[in-house]
């Protein structure tokens, strides 16, 4: 099998201008970096304001493992699959960082067949929205800092300086540090980097749906408490404007294709398991424009991306999805199961790649409930069973049965890494049967719950959770968000994403357990409050043999060894 940079790189893209005109964009709506991608104006929207939907689907998964259950793949097939039943469809997907792309993870524009291109671009810089994100975060930090160090007007409490900064690098090294040492250097204080992703203009990025608002969040960034213990904002320090000059452009989707020339927008890229973990809302409400059908991605499992999307994201776009899609694999099932030790870049254990129906049955729990999960929001979900050469027919006709009989509207094989959008087709169709089945979305919870009332929704229901308890910072912290008036915000549940409950070694269906958060934040500006339960690293680090090692250009400037 040709690896996926060598598959991408047989596919000459069409020109973007061509992709744009299929689409019944206009050329002064598209600005164009280079001849294969380019940035839509959001101008865009008063022209299309008045024309109807298309149909909005959701791809989520059951709860990932180290072995992936190649969740981006099936997105970007399914959008190819359309395209070959005669429907029109966008794809719409978070960028990756850097961090991941150059540590463990790879790269993230699906796999095989089912890619976006052009990849390295895709996976690099693309048209430097991350990189305008980490400046304008930045930006505030030193302002902030500059703020104290002269003269401290507003009487900043420097042990409560909320605000770190970030970079778009996978390093440890940076995670706790101590600034401003040296005579003339500033006021020294502890602090540190936290990977671009988990910053809070990330998450503003993805949820802004206009200037306005866009100007308007960074306004309200809490970035430290005075010595009264009020917040003190972005607005407060006066750079909140400035940030928003700097994210002019990258407030703008971007318009890229795949390997079949399906339409993509790919738009901002907050972390799955600490922030919402979804692709931008302009990317979507412009998409839903131009299209019969857009597919859009939650990250992680449903009890995570899928419900940040239902509780958070479809709160700000005023959106509902007419369909999820939940993807799976066999052998991820069966390491739910706990019998499988797996370790990255070791052969898989025999078990996971040979007929083991009981194996499969031990871990299927997980499946079932991520089926109720969805079910929950009231919306169709079709379980996509991401197939591997080693499945066998006794083990794909067990998912399907458990899979119906826990509420799927259907439950279907695809082959998209291996046969891109054909391998999709027999999805696809289930999916848009699946839109047209009764919908009753609605989120979880009431904004007017009290916000431990919103996390024990979210433990007891999604989770499986039987109590939850709160550390004495996390009760404190809700308290304080509470008398502030951030009570009526959403809750953005920080948890480990390779498990349902707290602890990443429980795998299957946990019952019962207790669920413990140890600390809560706020991010104002992104408008949610986020309770973190265990421990949780906004600053990853590099594994022993990061997959960077791997990574070099040739003489004429080729690009290999993205994954």
């Amino acid at each position: 099998m040709l690896t996926d940079i060598e598959i991408a790189s047989q596919v000459t893209p069409k020109p973007i201008t061509e992709i744009a005109a299929d689409l019944g964009i206009q050329p002064d709506e598209l600005e164009l970096y280079g001849p294969y991608k380019a940035k839509i104006s959001l101008s865009i929207r008063d022209r299309l304001k008045d024309r109807p939907n298309g149909k909005y689907v959701v791809v989520t998964a059951i709860t990932p493992t180290p072995l992936g259950e190649g969740k981006t793949t099936v997105t970007v097939g399914l959008g190819q699959a359309f395209g070959k039943i005669g429907t029109r469809a966008i794809v719409a997907i978070r960028q990756p960082s850097l961090g991941p792309v150059f540590g463990i993870k790879g790269g993230a524009a699906g796999g095989g067949y089912s890619q976006i291109i052009p990849m390295e671009d895709f996976n690099l810089h693309l048209t430097g929205d991350f990189h305008a994100v980490t400046a304008a975060h930045n930006l505030c930090a030193a302002f902030l800092d500059n703020s104290i160090y002269h003269g401290n007007p507003l009487d900043i409490d420097q042990t409560a300086v909320l605000w770190r900064r970030v970079m778009d690098v996978n390093d440890r090294t940076l995670r706790d540090i101590v600034i401003g040492l040296g005579a003339g250097n500033g006021i020294p204080r502890q602090t540190g980097f936290d990977i671009t992703a988990a910053s809070e203009v990330m998450a503003v990025l993805a949820l802004a749906t206009d200037y306005r608002d866009l100007r308007q969040r960074l306004g309200r960034l809490v970035v430290a408490l005075n010595r009264k213990k009020e917040p003190v904002t972005a607005e407060d320090i006066g750079v909140a404007g400035a940030m928003a000059a700097l994210l002019k452009d990258a407030l703008k989707p971007n318009l890229l294709q795949t390997l079949e020339h399906t339409p993509a927008i790919v738009h901002a890229g907050p972390f799955g398991n600490i922030a919402h973990g979804n692709s931008s809302v302009l990317a979507d409400l412009i998409g839903l424009k131009l299209a019969d059908v857009v597919v859009t991605e939650a990250g992680f499992g449903a009890d995570l991306g899928f419900e940040k999307f239902c509780d958070i994201k479809c709160r700000v776009s005023g959106l509902k999805p007419d369909a999820a899609v939940l993807v799976a694999t066999i052998r991820a099932l069966k390491a739910h199961s706990g019998r499988y030790k797996i370790v990255a870049g070791k052969p898989l254990d025999p078990g996971l790649v040979s007929e083991n129906l009981d194996a499969l049955r031990e871990g299927i729990g997980n499946l079932e409930k991520q089926i109720e999960n969805v079910r929950r929001f009231g919306v169709p979900v079709v379980v996509a069973i991401n197939q591997f050469p080693t499945d066998t027919a006794a083990e794909i006709e067990l998912v399907r049965e458990v899979a119906l009989k826990a509420g799927a509207f259907d439950a279907v094989p695809t082959r998209v890494h291996s046969e891109g959008g054909a391998g999709g087709a027999d999805l696809a169709r289930a999916v848009l049967r699946a839109t047209e089945e009764p919908n009753s979305f609605r989120p979880l919870y009431e904004l007017d719950m009290p916000l431990t009332d919103k996390i024990e929704i979210i433990a007891r229901e999604l989770y499986g959770a039987g109590s939850v308890t709160y550390l004495p910072a996390a009760a404190r912290a809700l308290r304080t968000f509470s008398s502030m008036g951030y009570d009526k915000l959403p809750v953005c549940m920080a948890k480990t994403h390779l498990s349902l409950s707290g602890d990443p070694n429980l795998r299957g269906r946990p019952e019962g357990f207790e669920l413990t958060v140890r600390e809560a934040r706020l991010s104002a500006g992104a408008g949610f409050v986020y309770p973190i339960i265990g421990e949780m690293r906004t600053m990853p680090g590099l594994g022993s043999k990061p997959g960077g090692l791997n990574v070099d250009i040739d003489d004429d400037g080729t690009i290999r060894g993205l994954f």
